[in-house]
This record gives C-alpha cells, sequence and structure tokens, in this order.
C-alpha cells in the first residue's frame, strides 16, 4: 500500500467516525443525552492516533515536497496550519465532553455546537487534502520521491481499525459497532 493510500484509508476511517459525530450532535438538538462516554472514546482515539500519529506524518510528507511548485507549496502550508488549528479544535472538545462526564454543567446546545463545529473542520480538512493537495503530490512525486518517503514515514497499525486493535479501542470498536446499529 502506497502512503497516499494509507493516508487515504485514515481518512476513510475519520469519517467513520465523524458520522457517528454527527449523529450524537443530532441527538444532542433533539433533547437526547447521548452516549458521552462513546463520544469520549472517539475523540481519545483522534487525539492519539490522528493527531498523534497521522497529522505529523502527513507533516513529514508535507515537507518532504516542500519547494516543488508554488501552488503546492500553498496547499502544504495550509494544510499543516490546519493541523494545528484541528489538534486545538480537538482538545477543547474532548475537554468539553470530559467536562459533562465529570458533571460539569454546561448547556447542551453548546456541545452540539462545538462537535458541529469540529466535524465541519474535519471534513473540510479531508476533502481538501483530498480533492487538492493528494492530487497536486501525485502529479509531481516520482518514484524515487515514494522509495525515500516510504524509508522516512513510520508505518503503524491504526489502533481502532487496523488489523490488530489495540485493547483500549476493542470496546470502542463494539460499542460503534452496536451504536450504528441502534441508530
Amino acid at each position: 500500500m502506497t502512503i497516499l493510500s494509507e493516508l487515504h484509508q485514515d481518512h476513510v476511517n475519520l469519517s467513520k467516525l465523524l458520522v457517528i459525530l454527527r449523529l450524537k450532535a443530532q441527538a444532542l438538538r433533539e433533547g437526547s443525552e447521548p452516549n458521552f462516554a462513546l463520544i469520549a472514546d472517539v475523540m481519545d482515539y483522534i487525539t492519539n492516533y490522528a493527531d498523534g500519529f497521522h497529522h505529523p506524518r502527513e507533516d513529514e510528507l508535507n515537507k518532504y515536497f516542500m519547494g516543488r511548485s508554488d501552488e503546492l507549496d500553498s496547499q502544504l502550508k495550509c494544510c499543516s496550519e490546519e493541523h494545528v488549528a484541528l489538534k486545538i479544535a480537538t482538545e477543547e472538545l474532548k475537554e468539553a465532553i470530559d467536562g459533562v462526564l465529570h458533571d460539569t454543567v454546561r448547556p447542551m446546545g453548546e456541545i452540539s455546537d462545538l462537535l458541529d463545529e469540529f466535524i465541519s473542520q474535519q471534513l473540510s480538512h479531508l476533502n481538501t487534502e483530498e480533492g487538492m493537495l493528494f492530487p497536486l503530490i501525485e502529479s509531481q512525486a516520482t518514484d524515487n520521491d515514494w522509495a525515500i518517503v516510504n524509508t522516512l514515514l513510520p508505518r503503524q497499525d491504526d489502533p481502532l481499525f487496523g488489523t490488530k486493535q489495540a485493547e483500549k479501542y476493542t470496546e470502542l470498536y463494539r460499542e460503534l459497532i452496536i451504536d450504528m446499529n441502534n441508530k
């Protein structure tokens, strides 16, 4: 599997989680109380895998391809800036959800707004990478570039969607399947 294929698969997997979060935000707006522990587990996964591994991997890829063209440089810079903003948004939402779990009083409308904003930011970022950045990189990369990039960028099995689930995410995976069947 090529590096871009791996990153694309991460995007597909994250999109699945964003669908779950969107359903939770909708439930909140409709007056239901969603499974906040499940939302917290999703946010933990996003913090640990997406922000902790996936985005740094993309940032290294971006550094490698910086300087190829003005158009690509502009997209690479934008993507790196979005990674910083997404990490902040992830932490903000994670703290809000953790607060709810620890009985901090916070309007549920505020939580659903945070969820909606987070989902929108994530989807916009994914669409930019998939629709603009990755095709630009592919159009300018050589076989030699891919050989070098494959040695530079570490691989890590996805702890939730990979072939070997991390123990801490086994329960999350089961809960996601159950939860998706209930909504």
